[in-house]
């Protein structure tokens, strides 16, 4: 799964620490999920989406799933 936190983060001025600390995670999981290297839980994945005001399939890209 991919995805355009990075992307969101800068457009919104936000570092890894505010948004992990708006969805309630640590800063490294962010830097985890940035980098392609942690598929997050569906909650987390709503809770970040809802933190940019976007619905998750902006955020996230669903790759391989008909």
């Amino acid at each position: 799964m991919n995805n355009r936190i990075k992307e969101f983060r800068a457009r919104y001025g936000l570092s890894q620490l505010d948004l992990a600390q708006k969805v309630g995670v640590r800063r490294e999981t962010i830097v985890f999920l940035e980098k392609g290297k942690y598929n997050p839980s569906l909650k987390l994945a709503y809770d970040i989406s809802k933190a940019f005001n976007l619905p998750i399939e902006s955020v996230f890209i669903f790759d391989g799933i008909e």
